[in-house]
């Protein structure tokens, strides 16, 4: 759902001279002048109806993600490099990717956009419930989001393999350790493009010393290499090129 939403320029005027205020010792002389300018960011979140899988946490290459347990969801962490990677694995769907815009003139306008990110094919393989070791505790009930298994008092957990999505949330969360899983999980999706311009390039070999993953370098002819194997598509090598001779591009198939 996009959403949009304005604010007065003196109200933007008066939050930044008051976050100043420990910058200069008398405010009353302290003026704030903000030039028209448009401003883009995007930001990931995790809804509180994670699941407990932890298949983000598992898939995200950059280790950006604290996993969850049966108290606290999953959660995104400061270094997310904004690959994406986590939206296209969750099986729920509880991890948004929103782009974010402010406009700045007479007054402030802010616009945010859920961008639709594809989801990786997620797929039960097996699944089983080990008898000597389930407790009938529930909590693998609890978090399940198909309502796959059913717990009797003092009986061995039940799961519908035909309802059963292989998203893990009861492995992660069983105490006993009573579950094993196995899923297929797809590749995956290419969603975006990095697009390399040679000629723009000054060798100031930021991109190469920020990858997250080696996948960029110079070469002996100070030329861009690109290991697609290695590329996460993220947004670090694009956001620090300082002549942006790399642009990473949203692909029109978006789906």
């Amino acid at each position: 759902m996009d959403v949009t939403f304005k604010k007065k320029i003196e109200d933007l005027h008066k939050e930044v001279a008051l976050k100043s205020a420990d910058l200069e010792d008398n405010l009353e002389d302290f003026s704030v002048e903000i030039e028209p300018c448009t401003v883009m960011d995007k930001f990931i979140t995790i809804s509180s109806r994670c699941v407990r899988c932890n298949l983000c946490a598992q898939e995200c290459p950059v280790d950006a993600i604290a996993e969850s347990d049966s108290i606290k969801p999953a959660k995104i962490l400061n270094n997310c490099v904004k690959c994406e990677i986590c939206a296209q694995s969750c099986p729920v769907r509880c991890i948004r990717v929103v782009e974010s815009r402010a406009h700045v003139n007479d007054q402030v306008e802010y616009e945010l956009k859920d961008l639709k990110i594809p989801h990786r094919v997620i797929r039960c393989e097996n699944i089983e419930v080990n008898p000597d070791k389930c407790i009938s505790c529930g909590t693998c009930k609890k978090f399940c989001p198909t309502q796959a298994i059913t717990v009797e008092d003092d009986q061995t957990a039940l799961i519908n393999q035909d309802l059963c999505v292989g998203c893990g949330a009861c492995a992660n969360v069983c105490e006993a350790d009573a579950i094993s899983l196995e899923r297929f999980l797809g590749p995956v999706k290419e969603t975006r493009r990095l697009d390399i311009d040679q000629k723009a390039c000054v060798e100031c070999q930021m991109c190469e010393e920020s990858c997250p993953t080696g996948a960029i370098k110079l070469d002996d002819d100070e030329k861009i290499v690109l290991d697609k194997d290695k590329c996460i598509l993220c947004e670090v090598c694009s956001t620090k090129c300082p002549v942006s001779a790399l642009k990473l591009e949203r692909l029109s198939h978006e789906s």
